[in-house]
């Protein structure tokens, strides 16, 4: 009985939907967090304590 494994390796085509999240994801997070303008902060502010980024 032989048993084989198949390695598999991730290509470029699959990795850029997870880059492009991750990048897309922290852009949010430094606009919504760095941002000064008081509507965004008063929008955002309860979602920045809530995790643990510091706004003021």
């Amino acid at each position: 009985m032989t048993t084989s494994t198949l390695a598999v390796s991730p290509s470029n085509a699959s990795l850029r939907p997870v880059l492009l999240s991750a990048v897309f994801g922290a852009a949010l997070l430094f606009f919504a967090g760095f941002s000064q303008p008081d509507a965004l902060h008063a929008a955002t502010h309860d979602t920045r304590h809530a995790t643990g980024f510091p706004c003021h």
